[in-house]
């Protein structure tokens, strides 16, 4: 079977992106992670599947797997890849799209300088929304890991988020931390891992270890996740430049009740096929 794709990134987070809507899409566990393999396969950190909608008001549906061949609720960089591919692909004449996903409609908007802007949804904080098994609703939770004690803030964008604050991410141990939180047993469903150091109330700078994935150059999530726990410890203003390692996005949150809005590049590296 011959499967047609983009390869896509947004600020380095990279995805193989797959047009399930005008060809025939059967992928298993095993396949995915054979695609997603950077020496014997595409190479991705998300591949990305593009279907019709259940629901006739939406546009798409969209949904994320990890290389590791888990399908996983939210990615942010991908949600912007993923409204570019739709035009490109000349699926869709719209520069605002409804995108079905597991955990809710997200709309993404085409700006005409290029940059994509996305509703990302309300963030939710219940323990059990994360999901994350808390003994309280406190704003800061302690884990005791097996890489230490850390001071956490949690958030869903529609998947799970700890935010660590931390003095410089240059030297923050990603490698060794992220593990360790990622899949520490209260959070059931496992964890992405940000790592966030607040620069002025405007600006961060942030690395993520992300579930199933390790870290990436970036994580739109992760960025909307950081700049709402840094909102609610009264560290952040409503408008955040965030500074990652594959390039810079702008996340804005009003509060409570009100989604977050993140804006950043997508961009297509090449068309291909692929015989599998």
């Amino acid at each position: 079977m011959k499967l047609k794709f983009s390869k896509m990134h947004g600020l380095g987070n990279d995805f193989m992106v797959i047009d399930g809507v005008r060809q025939t899409v059967k992928l298993d566990v095993a396949r995915i992670r054979q695609l997603g393999d950077r020496h014997f396969g595409i190479g991705f950190d998300q591949l990305l599947l593009v279907e019709a909608p259940v629901d006739r008001d939406n546009d798409f549906r969209y949904r994320i797997f990890n290389n590791d061949g888990n399908e996983v609720e939210q990615c942010g960089n991908g949600a912007r890849c993923f409204a570019r591919f739709v035009r490109d692909q000349r699926l869709s004449n719209k520069n605002e799209i409804r995108v079905e996903t597991a955990k809710g409609v997200i709309v993404p908007l085409l700006h005409e300088d290029g940059l994509v802007e996305v509703d990302m949804g309300q963030p939710r904080f219940a323990p059990d929304e994360i999901p994350f098994l808390a003994g309280s609703d406190s704003l800061r939770q302690v884990l005791d890991t097996e890489a230490g004690r850390f001071e956490v803030t949690l958030a869903s964008m529609g998947n799970p988020h700890a935010v660590l604050c931390v003095a410089d991410v240059a030297t923050a141990e990603v490698a060794r931390i992220g593990p360790a939180i990622e899949g520490h047993p209260r959070f059931p469903e496992r964890v992405n891992v940000g790592f966030m150091q607040v620069l002025a109330r405007d600006e961060i700078r942030l690395r993520v270890y992300e579930r199933g994935a390790g870290e990436t150059l970036a994580c739109g999530t992760g960025a909307c996740a950081a700049v709402v726990s840094g909102i609610r410890l009264g560290l952040l203003d409503p408008r955040v430049g965030v500074h990652t390692r594959g390039g810079d996005l702008t996340i804005e949150w009003a509060g409570v009740g009100t989604p977050v809005r993140m804006t950043g590049p997508a961009i297509t590296v090449f068309n291909g096929e692929i015989d599998i």
